[in-house]
């Protein structure tokens, strides 16, 4: 967990997974939490942040896999939900849902995350049932911000098909990814 410059009351706090997300982000003053990869890693480092301070909102940005070949881009996340937690096999178990599907608001796509980096075929075909992108740290970061009272985004950037090639098309596609969410920040934060 890294923190760059000094978390404020009325500036949102960026979160990204590694430093290579955010290489094109320190274009403004804004701060940036690295989480590291993962969903307990992104859950440890934004609790113990929003314990000690309260940004305006949380806006975690990041790359992600696309389950359909048609979403390319950058995307505002609508929906998150878990795909390696059976919620409804802990619920018929202990009566009580620990893993619900989060409603972000508006109108955009689904992401699903999981401590997997997929590239396999099937297991994309499974995924993309229910969402059109993957991550490992979206609902994590979420459900933390929400259990702190935070206001929260997920912004996307679409780095690999996740599928087979999915590693190599990362290592060659994240700084670009990072330069567009860079100018996302740029045209909807500042």
């Amino acid at each position: 967990m890294r923190l760059h410059r000094t978390i404020s009351r009325d500036l949102p706090l960026l979160v990204v997974a590694l430093e290579e997300e955010a290489a094109h982000l320190h274009v403004s003053e804004l701060p940036i939490l690295v989480t590291g990869i993962g969903k307990v890693n992104a859950a440890v480092a934004v609790a113990t942040i929003l314990g000690e301070h309260s940004p305006s909102e949380i806006v975690n940005l990041g790359t992600a896999g696309s389950l359909h070949d048609e979403f390319v881009g950058t995307h505002v996340i609508s929906t998150v939900t878990q795909h390696d937690l059976d919620d409804e096999a802990i619920f018929e178990l202990v009566g009580l849902h620990f893993g619900e599907p989060i409603n972000l608001g508006g109108a955009g796509l689904t992401l699903t995350t999981g401590d997997q980096f997929i590239s396999d075929p099937v297991k994309r075909e499974q995924l993309a049932q229910h969402a059109h992108l993957v991550d490992m740290e979206g609902y994590a970061v979420a459900k933390a911000a929400i259990a702190a009272q935070v206001p929260v985004r997920l912004v996307k950037r679409v780095s690999d098909a996740a599928n087979e090639p999915a590693s190599m098309t990362w290592k060659q596609s994240v700084d670009y990814c990072s330069e567009q969410l860079g100018l996302w920040v740029r045209e909807f934060l500042l």
